[in-house]
């Protein structure tokens, strides 16, 4: 039996689905009933991993081999071993073999830790009513249709629908804080028929079926019913699905709870993006330029080999006597001769692409990771953890991110409410003051009618439960001087502290028993009222009502809710004096909401009943139906007051924001939260601001105006407003301060959105009308966002035309969507789980830490991994070079410039570790300026230091330096001689003078560039200059039994026994690096970057207090200090001025 239902996808897109049935215990159905047809179901496995034990090796080499530079060393691996080539296979096999190794031992290391995390949870207990009795059993055994049994605090091993509870009204509450960001307590309920089920017994006997829709990711909406035999049909909604990862609380069991979703089907695991290898901004530039080199390289090696041909034309120089052929060299095809002399050429030139580059960015990436594992000002005392490096792959990506995705709830705030004021018909009542502002009446000598009916108002319309002692982490909770006391448990925290507010103000809820809610007034008299209808809060509604029964029979209506929502429907009060109080809060960034009340007779008491119960049994369109009838309802209301709850933010969370800001970055706000509660945390946490405009596409504003009307309205305003203004996006960028316009967006309206644009693909695109809307906004607020939606987000910005990279930051499973599809991933370790923070790139303890994370850290790695790139590539068009020019006076032999040792350990030995150090410690501007001066970051935006024009200059600084090095070693070479005795220099000891002028100059050049000078770069870099000289001095003044050729025996000594060859080093040295040198002052001079002048200010800074340290320090009888010893000084500067104040 299969039925249709028109259901939303997460994604906009409205597609029919077939329902699946589910058989209760695993029965057949009785004779006569519909026949039972088997269908097969997933089991509960969850599988986060991305390897298996027998697809790691050809799946993780095809990932690493799809690299360009893996595969370009692995063929000329290859090439070595076919051909002979002027070095040796080694040279290029090993190191890639390294690579490739390390590589999968990490990321094998990775995924291993994934699959003990999905073990630890597929084989965790899980209770099971079979035959009448609870049999435990593991987490991934469970199948569709198995009754299940769960205890409170134990979370949910599958998507459950529940049916008899421990509680004698069949309600239980569970906190979602894993799915959605929310910890608060929600209330779900019992079907109507098995809520009174008591014993596995009575669970066992149920003979019925499910019929529901088939999996959806959307966590708000679910669709079924339940057919009890010989009985009746019960429909099935969203408030009876207990979802996958949410925690059963104060309840102490349910029954017969019945598995309808399980392992991969269920909507958390639908949610989950697949995790996918990212890649950084830096490693795609890295690859553009690999394929220019490659291009120089084939175009070189082109070169090359037709000027031999050419230079062989004449027969005296292709076969000259002194060089005879073979017979099968004489016999071979001119063609396959020509093609081994390219790739022989190839190999020779090859060495202008290092595969060392690849091991020293591996290594920089993975060392430099702990530097924000060691920072002291990333750890949480309270957590008694630091932040965590997931993967060192993108550490550069963090200095470069143009868009931030925020969750609301556990991330910017502490998600703890606080009750701060009310006002009822313009007074103000302060529980800590206990006073009335505006008339300073003392709070308990007030009797108005009003007054009292707020107050009871407040105390009623609420799903607060109560709940006398938890404990929690072994410590009790609500034990109070040795007795028990009452606390409140709730699905909304304002609802909370709502209640506890009027605790403090003299009306204390007490409880709900047997239907009636019972509050202890003002003079301590118990009042009880029968609770006879709830009408559920939601965002379109933006409100909740009860409906009681008070003991002296009157019927009332009680609602609170949005003032939007409230204001329109008032008949009476004083409308004026509360708006204007709540206006003055909203401008606070207080959460507030209006109180409102209506008396109902019984004709319309039993007009509503009617009207809920018919709402309530419809099986189609019953949403829309509930809404008509809580519309009929909810009118004609007397205005009674409305109230002011803060919700803490984190520590630091607005100064993180307004930092973002100003370092040119845009924060969207994604939360599962409603509007109203989201958009007071936005202006409390200062993303949206007094000035700002805010612009609402919502579902409210569309059902009054077309989505087609509502997006073009907002795009001219946006417009209109920047073409005043004469703000010009396209010149200043993406990211920079857009006009001050909010935006606040729903979930419905995107899935709108998007599903607009793909069936109107030929008459207008809305995806890029939302897109240039959200480009011209300061900030986004998305609110009653799907996980998936949170990713759908991310991937929009991503894919729009200027690829912005994002980062996304999150601390509950909700998040962890969003944070896979990002740049940029980042877990917060909060109070939700550790999902986001195990799923993340990154992990720190509070949100306030991504403000270091990023203007600090993110800013070094990326100077630092810039500077190495480019370095790299300098330094070794600096090493080849020479050998291109060379082949012109060597003509075109295939004759190497340098021995081959030097050929093997330029890259390894004699260059590697300097720039290594570089790329780990360098620090171009000092943390507390980067700290202080957010707008620093704007100058390494959009990868500023690896674009086109950097990387030429570094490209033709390279040749200039490699020219200058071959042709001044060629001219004072030319006719001269360098020895006393008068010998000529041979082509070995000239390639050692070049060698030599290459390896100084490329060192020199980076200890220009640093900034940051520590005993251990001095170490390094004049460390690797004497282990050049001696490695020379010993490979050349010793005879190696195992070499088969001397050919360097004795060429360094005799190169350094010659004054003339001194003064070419020195002289050729300076030449080369003064062209940098020149270009650098004159850019600092005329056109200085915000950096540059940081550091400029920096220095005058640190020379007034080295000149105010002197003058303490003489003061004191001690030597003057110069600059150079401020370092140190400053260290002691402390000690000194208070010894100077105790003197």
């Amino acid at each position: 039996l299969y039925i249709y239902l028109s259901l939303p996808q997460c994604v906009g897109e409205e597609i029919w689905v077939d329902s699946r049935t589910v058989y209760i215990g695993h029965k057949d159905p009785p004779p006569g009933a519909e026949a039972n047809i088997p269908q097969r179901y997933p089991d509960n496995r969850i599988v986060s991993s991305k390897y298996t034990f027998w697809n790691f090796i050809p799946k993780n080499l095809f990932e690493q081999f799809r690299r360009i530079a893996n595969f370009y060393f692995l063929v000329i691996f290859l090439v070595q071993l076919i051909i002979d080539t002027p070095t040796s296979p080694v040279t290029s096999g090993l190191p890639l073999f390294f690579v490739i190794t390390v590589t999968a031992i990490k990321q094998g290391y990775e995924d291993w830790l994934r699959h003990k995390a999905d073990c630890s949870i597929n084989e965790c207990p899980v209770d099971v009513v079979q035959q009448g009795k609870v049999v435990r059993t593991q987490s991934h055994k469970l199948r569709v249709g198995d009754i299940v049994v769960v205890r409170e605090d134990e979370t949910f091993p599958c998507d459950l629908i529940l049916l008899s509870s421990s509680r004698h009204d069949g309600t239980c509450y569970v906190t979602t804080a894993s799915l959605d960001g929310e910890s608060s307590h929600k209330t779900y309920y019992a079907v109507q028929d098995t809520m009174a089920f008591r014993t596995e017994q009575e669970v066992d006997s149920l003979h019925a079926t499910i019929e529901c829709e088939q999996p959806q990711p959307d966590l708000y909406k679910f669709v079924g019913r339940i057919n009890i035999y010989k009985d009746k049909e019960e429909p099935l909604g969203a408030e009876n699905l207990l979802l996958r990862g949410a925690t059963l609380k104060n309840t102490q069991h349910i029954y017969g709870t019945v598995a309808v979703y399980t392992g991969m089907e269920t909507k958390m695991a639908l949610n989950y993006q697949s995790k996918s290898q990212k890649r950084s901004a830096v490693e795609k530039s890295m690859n553009a330029f690999l394929i220019v080199y490659l291009c120089i390289l084939i175009s070189k090696a082109v070169i090359n080999t037709v000027l031999k041909y050419a230079w062989q034309w004449s027969p005296d120089r292709d076969e000259p006597w002194y060089n005879h052929r073979t017979e099968n060299e004489r016999q071979r095809h001119m063609v396959i001769r020509a093609f081994t002399d390219f790739l022989a050429f190839m190999v020779l030139f090859n060495y202008i692409i290092p595969v060392s580059m690849y091991v020293t960015v591996e290594m920089q990436k993975f060392l430099g990771s702990y530097f924000i594992t060691w920072d002291e000002e990333m750890f949480d005392e309270e957590l008694g953890e630091g932040a965590q490096v997931n993967t060192s792959d993108l550490n550069e990506e963090l200095g470069q991110v143009e868009y931030v995705f925020t969750d609301k709830t556990g991330t910017l705030t502490e998600n703890n409410m606080e009750f701060i004021e009310c006002c009822v018909d313009g007074n103000v009542y302060i529980p800590t003051i206990k006073v009335i502002i505006s008339d300073i009446y003392i709070l308990p000598n007030v009797c108005f009618e009003h007054e009292d009916l707020f107050f009871r108002a407040l105390c009623l319309c609420h799903t607060v439960q109560v709940k006398e002692e938890e404990t929690v982490d072994g410590i009790k909770r609500g034990i109070h001087q040795g007795r028990p006391t009452s606390f409140y448990i709730s699905s909304s925290p304002d609802e909370v502290a709502l209640v506890e507010g009027m605790k403090r103000l003299g009306y204390t809820y007490l409880r709900l028993k047997d239907n009636y809610m019972e509050i202890l007034n003002k003079d301590d008299e118990i009042e009880r009222f029968e609770l006879l209808h709830v009408l559920n809060f939601d965002s379109v509604r933006r409100r909740m009502s009860v409906i009681v029964k008070s003991s002296s029979g009157e019927y009332l209506l009680f609602c609170k809710g949005a003032d939007s929502s409230i204001f329109p429907r008032i008949v009476s009060g004083k409308v004026e004096q509360v708006k204007a109080r709540v206006e003055q809060n909203a401008i606070e960034g207080l959460r507030t909401l209006c109180v409102a009340y209506r008396r109902l007779s019984e004709s319309e008491y039993q007009e509503a009943c009617h009207h809920l119960n018919e709402a309530k049994l419809a099986l189609q369109d019953r949403e829309q139906r509930l809404a008509q009838a809580y519309d009929i309802i909810e009118r004609d209301f007397v205005l009674l007051g409305a109230t002011a709850v803060e919700d803490r933010l984190q520590e630091k969370a607005a100064d993180t924001i307004e930092s973002l800001h100003k370092a040119g970055m845009k924060v969207w706000v994604l939360t599962g939260d409603k509007m109203e509660t989201a958009a007071a945390t936005c202006y409390a946490s200062k993303l949206f601001r007094r000035s700002t405009q805010i612009l609402e596409l919502t579902k409210k504003r569309t059902e009054e105006q077309s989505l087609h009307d509502v997006l073009f309205e907002l795009n001219r305003t946006v417009l209109r407003q920047r073409s005043i203004s004469g703000y010009d996006r396209v010149s200043v960028g993406l990211s920079v301060d857009c006009l001050d316009f909010g935006l606040i967006i729903d979930g419905a309206t995107l899935s709108a959105v998007l599903k607009a644009n793909q069936e109107r693909a030929g008459s207008g695109n809305y995806r890029e009308i939302f897109l240039e809307i959200c480009r011209n906004c300061s900030a986004v607020l998305c609110c009653r966002m799907a996980p998936l939606q949170k990713a759908q987000i991310v991937k929009l910005i991503k894919a729009s035309k200027e690829h912005p990279i994002t980062l996304a930051i999150g601390d509950g499973a909700n998040d962890v969507s969003m944070i896979l599809e990002a740049h940029v991933g980042i877990g917060i370790m909060g109070k939700e789980g550790r999902q986001a923070a195990r799923n993340s790139d990154y992990a720190i303890p509070k949100f306030k830490h991504l403000k270091k994370m990023l203007l600090v850290h993110g800013h070094y790695y990326y100077i630092r991994i810039a500077e190495l790139v480019q370095y790299f590539f300098y330094k070794n068009v600096c090493f080849i070079f020479p050998q291109f020019l060379y082949q012109f006076f060597c003509g075109f032999s295939q004759q190497p410039l340098y021995d081959t040792a030097y050929l093997t350990l330029y890259n390894i030995s004699f260059t590697s570790l300097p720039i290594l150090l570089y790329s780990l410690v360098e620090q171009h501007i000092t943390m507390e300026t980067l700290k202080r001066d957010p707008s620093l970051y704007r100058d390494i935006a959009k990868n500023s230091l690896l674009r086109w024009p950097v990387f030429l200059y570094w490209t033709c600084l390279g040749v200039f330096d490699a020219v200058i090095f071959f042709f001044g070693a060629y001219f004072l070479f030319d006719n001269t001689t360098f020895t006393s005795n008068g010998q000529m220099f041979g082509n070995w000891t000239f390639g050692t003078l070049v060698f030599t002028v290459l390896v100084f100059t490329v060192t020199l050049k980076l200890a220009l560039d640093t900034h940051h000078w520590t005993w251990i770069n001095h170490f390094v870099i004049w460390g690797s200059l004497l282990f050049y000289v001696i490695f020379s001095l010993l490979w050349g003044g010793i005879i190696w039994p195992f070499l088969n050729y001397q050919r360097m025996y004795y060429v360094f000594m005799q190169m350094l026994s010659s004054g003339p060859a001194w003064l070419s080093i020195i002289l050729l040295i300076t030449v080369s690096l003064l062209p940098d040198v020149i270009k650098k002052v004159l850019c600092r001079t005329m056109c200085p970057t915000a950096t540059e002048r940081a550091q400029v200010t920096y220095c005058h800074q640190l020379h007034s207090e080295t000149k105010a340290l002197n003058c303490l320090v003489s003061r004191l009888g001690v030597r003057c200090l110069s600059c150079s010893d401020f370092c140190f000084a400053k260290a002691i500067n402390q000690l000194l001025l208070s010894s100077f104040y105790e003197n």
